[in-house]
């Protein structure tokens, strides 16, 4: 008898009909004869609306204990909805919060971190013959303070379970079948790949792809816990997500995501001496501000510029920190930009081949747009690019890299080996 946790999204419990077919599906998964335990998000567009409702109530920011009050109430109603809904069924359920379920995070607010998962709760329930549902996105500190573990939370909640009760694999049922070459919605013959590597996910989530939330994927690669993405309104065979992957013949970059959350921001004549970089950066991490791509130019009249980008919902944060520490760094001025996206693409055959990045930079300079920054690493290279042309970048380099479901792969050129 093999052990599941079996996770399912917002869209896929949406509704009451939804919900009862997220039911028949896990019955029929018991019946199989095979344990399960399922992690639930809030149904369809409730989070959105609990914050909405905030705004109603005050114009104010909300603090943010009460907010994780809050928001842990729509994965509640979800995981109640379900046990009846499989009870219906005649199959024996129970459903936890997360707290119940032993899941324990950081004293952080908004976005926690788990710290010890003690799932005893959810062990014994299994041994009673019990479908066991639990709540995602949500955890308590060990001093009793109700968190939640951020957008996406849900699929760490379901991997980091995985992990504590050492299931056989975790599935993660989406309203798509699958990872893709880039989304299917902007590039209608984009290719489902059957397997990726922990590390090709890592970098396409990070990146933008929304399919898994990064921290799910390090977890799982943390802890070598087996994952398949597949859609939860089809039975079709999904993407296996593991330590090792077949890679497809001449298939060198294996996706491409993208980023629109992003902000440059350029601080100016700032005076050549030790610590400076240090100061700034030290500042904004202190803020829980993450940084992205930096770069340096060269010193002019003993001054330098240099450039960073941000989440563009941490952009007004970002300038804040920056201008309260003028007094200490010194520099000339600091500027902002927006209308920026980050195109990246990915594939851990690209280290090996070259070329891979010079035709990324032809792609992007045949369009006539402008790269105004670059990231690379040895399995993903990223551009800063205007966001004004995205979807008809996104769609030529998927073509230039032979990514289209009727194309050869491309195979790599003498220009360089990124």
């Amino acid at each position: 008898m093999s052990l599941i946790v079996m996770k399912f999204g917002g869209s896929s419990v949406g509704d009451a009909e939804r919900m009862k077919r997220v039911a028949n599906r896990v019955v029929e998964r018991q019946r199989e004869g095979h344990q399960c335990v399922v992690v639930v998000s809030a149904m369809g567009d409730t989070t959105d609306d609990l914050i909405d409702l905030t705004k109603q109530i005050s114009s104010a920011t909300p603090p943010a204990r009460e907010m994780d009050m809050l928001l842990t109430t729509g994965e509640q109603v979800s995981v109640a909805l379900l046990s009846m809904a499989i009870h219906s069924l005649g199959q024996p359920a129970v459903s936890f919060t997360g707290w119940q379920a032993g899941m324990y995070t950081e004293a952080v607010h908004g976005k926690a971190r788990i710290t010890d998962i003690q799932p005893e709760r959810v062990l014994k329930a299994l041994k009673e013959g019990n479908v066991v549902i639990v709540a995602g996105f949500q955890g308590m500190t060990t001093e009793g303070e109700i968190t939640t573990l951020g957008r996406g939370g849900s699929d760490t909640t379901a991997v980091a379970l995985a992990a504590a009760i050492e299931a056989d694999v975790c599935e993660i049922f989406t309203d798509v079948d699958g990872i893709y070459s880039t989304d299917p919605r902007v590039v209608k013959c984009a290719r489902k790949l059957p397997e990726i590597t922990y590390d090709e996910m890592l970098e396409l989530a990070n990146l933008g792809a929304a399919v898994l939330h990064p921290r799910a994927v390090e977890y799982a690669k943390n802890y070598n816990v087996p994952l398949v993405v597949r859609s939860s309104f089809n039975h079709n065979e999904g993407t296996q997500v593991k330590e090792e992957a077949a890679m497809e013949q001449g298939i060198v970059v294996r996706g491409i995501a993208s980023d629109k959350n992003v902000a440059r921001i350029s601080i100016l004549g700032v005076e050549e001496k030790p610590g400076q970089l240090a100061k700034v950066f030290t500042a904004l991490a202190n803020a829980q501000i993450d940084v992205d791509i930096i770069v340096q130019s060269g010193v002019m009249n003993g001054a330098a510029d240099f450039s960073f980008t941000v989440a563009l919902t941490d952009k007004d944060k970002a300038l804040d920190v920056i201008q309260n520490i003028r007094s200490e760094v010194g520099f000339r001025e600091v500027s902002s930009q927006e209308n920026l996206v980050k195109v990246s693409i990915v594939g851990a055959g690209m280290v090996s081949t070259p070329g891979v990045a010079a035709k990324m930079f032809e792609v992007i300079s045949d369009l006539g747009l402008s790269i105004n920054m670059v990231s690379t690493s040895e399995i993903k290279t990223s551009c800063v690019i205007d966001n004004s042309r995205l979807n008809e970048v996104i769609q030529a380099l998927h073509t230039a890299y032979g990514l289209d479901t009727d194309q050869q792969a491309f195979v790599g050129g003498p220009k360089d080996r990124r």
